[in-house]
């Protein structure tokens, strides 16, 4: 069984910080790359950050600097510490196992940034 559940999303004013998990049940998480992607209406799902089963990183250009992307595979999470947010940031994020051709999903989590 595969599961990811991301949590930690809310309201924040700008500048604040937010850290959003992904609790990744399964053998997914310490096996493949590992995502966060956010999504609003009306435009495209973007990549955020990513993190390689080594523990490679990379950044979407409009975040580097402010998020950061970790990963426990002793606690089977995934995180994203999120700092000086922007509404620009306001989106749904998911968690996503990059395991392709069926790559999985979590079901997302609001993220609010108040300006």
């Amino acid at each position: 069984q595969v599961q990811l559940v991301e949590s930690g999303g809310g309201l924040v004013q700008a500048g604040g910080s937010l850290k959003l998990s992904c609790a990744a049940s399964g053998s997914i998480l310490d096996d493949h790359t590992m995502g966060w992607y956010r999504q609003t209406p009306g435009k495209q799902r973007e990549v955020v950050a990513l993190i390689t089963r080594k523990g490679g990183t990379q950044y979407a250009e409009s975040v580097k600097g402010r998020f950061i992307i970790s990963r426990d595979n002793a606690k089977n999470m995934l995180y994203l510490q999120m700092n000086s947010l922007k509404p620009e940031d306001t989106a749904v994020y998911q968690c996503v196992a990059l395991a392709a051709p069926h790559d999985y999903w979590g079901q997302g989590t609001q993220v609010t940034v108040s300006s």
